[in-house]
């Protein structure tokens, strides 16, 4: 299995995009028609340019009110040039405008992604926002220095607007490598790092901006890792972050729980931060640990276990049906400037659930990486550390299955075994992430009733996934298998378990709106492929299952699922005792191989490797299937075929490829004299 299927973390998935509009259909034409807001459109662009300081306030605010979860909206106010007004009004004289226009361009980054951060760069929005840079720095360093010098609102709403511009610029180092290459001219590690340093005094959420988007900044980023890590001070005070020696405030009640998860997702972020910039030099005192086992492992795995998905799915879906807030915005009359803040309480404990499921998708982002690259497998009587860590991992993986699990399927916990320390402690929980829930995608006819909760627990499957498919890539290649190979129960239930997930994912994954659900099969495909080479040999292959495998297969359009396909049909194909499915699945893969199937490059040979391990001991009992259907015919008629195949990849734009396609058609050359030396 080639490690080219082993990923760190999906590129640029940090920009939480919130209302994705791939179910929309393209154009203004069908934006407008979906919208229900298109007639305040233009006397909102009007009053923009207005010289009434307050209707310019006012049609900011407006900005940000319309586009709430509604991408049509957000369509239509970009063709009327909204992005540029909104820059415009970065540099207006009157400061509440400038504060307004920065909230509105921020959730237009959140609620738009990708293609507005570029127009936003394009437009130069960078040019206003590394002005505030030293201005923010300013008044903050006076607001810390003499906490009374200022009432307040006032001290929120410069708190607010720092949030706002650390947000912008988060999302934009994440839009292309020019962006970050401008972002990184800019003087932001210090700035971001002085809001860490003064946590304790300043807002939450701004500090998780700041943290967040330090996160992104270092993300194979040399520029700011190098200045980061540079400074034992930063690095010091990071880890202190994650390792706190301090109690938490003193607070009760709903405060103190909303206090927890906000410190949770700084310490969060933080592990991924360190990671990022690893490995840390001397003099700093995170150099003399090891990040990976002592702080990583033992603060994010208790995380994966902390939000029962489904009782979050359920709660979202009370919360939504009881919110009548598009009511109230529809019903804003242009006579009257709305509030910047209201928000109705439904919609409030909304993003607080959001924010506890963004933290999780966090989490698993950073172990992605490090799932890779486990650490050595650690009983957890090697140190009171880990053995503290494990018996909570266990308490809240009880919880979460008490909650989440339903009666008849409550027996996914993988039998005891002489597995590394750390697989039961991460697959387990992983496995319950990568469960969809009712709010998981959106419906197969329209958009999802609350797509941020809908966005957030797709990415949170996925990324779940991702981190299953990393781990059986490495134990595919370390002793890890060797425990594992004793314990055919392990492979079964994992088997079930990702089996279980596609099920809720159902097949009907075709057409716009439907791409998550395409994701999760794909790399499903792969976390499958990981188990079976694992466990390969003792899998029952199940005939529904390689039909939906091979129909899948067939689907495709994207080379790197069809390899998966294959390699998992491949190690399915290899029970013994499973005749008729071996022949579904050579049958299958013979057919791959005819001049009229045009099979890609890749899957062509992944196909010739996957019939010569398959049938490479004449002794096992579905070779039957190989002399009676007179493969080694098939397998010398195509020949020619794989020869061509190779002859085609270019050596120095596929070097690799090239290498490996080589090696097969040679292995196929040889495959077929050994055959034939047997005489069977």
């Amino acid at each position: 299995m080639g490690k080219s299927q082993q990923k760190k973390r999906q590129t640029r998935r940090h920009n939480p995009m919130r209302v994705p509009d791939s179910h929309l259909e393209k154009g203004l034409a069908a934006a407008s028609a979906s919208s229900r807001k298109n007639e305040v459109i233009l006397p909102i662009i009007q009053k923009m340019e207005s010289v009434d300081p307050s209707e310019r306030k006012w049609a900011c605010v407006a900005v940000s009110n319309l586009i709430q979860n509604d991408p049509s909206t957000r369509r239509l106010l970009q063709g009327k040039n909204v992005v540029g007004a909104l820059i415009t009004r970065l540099s207006d004289s009157e400061e509440e405008v400038v504060i307004e226009a920065a909230g509105a361009l921020r959730n237009l980054c959140i609620d738009g992604g990708f293609d507005i951060c570029a127009e936003m760069y394009n437009k130069n929005i960078l040019a206003p926002l590394k002005s505030f840079i030293p201005k923010i720095s300013n008044t903050l360093s006076q607001y810390l220095a003499t906490p009374k010098s200022a009432p307040d609102s006032a001290q929120e709403l410069i708190y607010g607007f720092a949030d706002n511009v650390i947000t912008i610029i988060w999302c934009l180092s994440e839009t292309s490598n020019k962006a970050m290459n401008a972002i990184n001219q800019i003087s932001l590690i210090p700035f971001l790092m002085s809001f860490l340093g003064a946590r304790e005094t300043l807002p939450a959420s701004t500090v998780t901006s700041a943290a967040q988007c330090l996160y992104v900044l270092t993300d194979e980023n040399p520029p700011a890792i190098n200045e980061l890590r540079s400074d034992a001070a930063y690095t010091a005070y990071l880890l202190s972050i994650v390792r706190p020696s301090e109690p938490a405030l003193n607070v009760n009640g709903k405060d103190k729980e909303i206090s927890n998860e906000r410190a949770l997702t700084l310490r969060v972020l933080c592990c991924g931060i360190l990671r990022n910039i690893s490995p840390i030099p001397p003099p700093s005192v995170a150099a003399t640990v090891d990040l990976d086992r002592d702080v990583v492992l033992p603060t994010l795995v208790p995380v994966l276990s902390s939000v029962a998905l489904l009782e979050a799915s359920l709660r979202a879906q009370e919360l939504v049906d009881k919110d009548e807030s598009v009511t109230q915005l529809e019903k804003l009359s242009l006579k009257h400037a709305p509030k910047s803040d209201h928000k109705t309480e439904s919609q409030i404990e909304l993003e607080r659930l959001e924010q506890r499921l963004r933290t999780v998708q966090s989490t698993l982002e950073i172990l992605t990486g490090l799932c890779a690259t486990l650490p050595d497998p650690v009983s957890p009587s090697d140190g009171p550390e880990t053995e503290g860590d494990g018996e909570d991992e266990d308490e809240d993986m009880d919880a979460e299955t008490d909650e989440d699990a339903v009666p008849e399927e409550d027996n996914t916990q993988l039998p005891a075994s002489s597995a590394p320390a750390y697989f039961d402690s991460l697959v387990y929980p992983l496995l319950t992430l990568i469960q969809p829930t009712p709010l998981s995608f959106p419906p197969l006819a329209g958009p999802s009733p609350h797509p941020p909760t809908t966005s957030v627990l797709s990415a949170i499957h996925i990324s779940a996934l991702e981190c299953l498919n990393n781990i059986f890539l490495s134990m595919a290649t370390t002793a890890a298998r060797r425990s594992l190979d004793v314990d055919a129960e392990n492979g079964r239930k994992l088997w079930h378990e990702i089996w279980r997930s596609l099920s809720k994912v159902g097949t009907e994954i075709s057409g716009a709106g439907q791409e998550r659900r395409r994701e999760m099969w794909g790399l499903a495909a792969g976390v499958l492929w990981g188990v079976g080479n694992i466990w390969k040999g003792a899998l029952v292959p199940d005939s529904d299952q390689v039909n939906v495998l091979i129909q899948f297969c067939s689907a495709a359009s994207d080379h790197v699922v069809k390899v998966k396909c294959i390699g998992t049909l491949e190690c399915l194909a290899q029970h013994p005792q499973s005749i008729d499915a071996n022949k579904t699945i050579s049958q299958y893969l013979l057919s791959l191989l005819l001049p009229t199937s045009s099979t890609p490059t890749e899957p062509l040979l992944q196909t010739v490797s996957a019939l010569i391990d398959i049938y490479s001991d004449e002794t096992l009992p579905y070779d039957t299937n190989f002399r009676q259907g007179h493969y080694l015919d098939a397998l010398v008629a195509s020949v020619e075929g794989v020869r061509r195949a190779v002859k085609s990849i270019d050596r120095k734009k596929e070097r690799d490829l090239r290498i490996r396609g080589e090696e097969v058609r040679d292995n196929l050359i040889a495959f077929i004299e050994y055959r034939r030396g047997l005489g069977l």
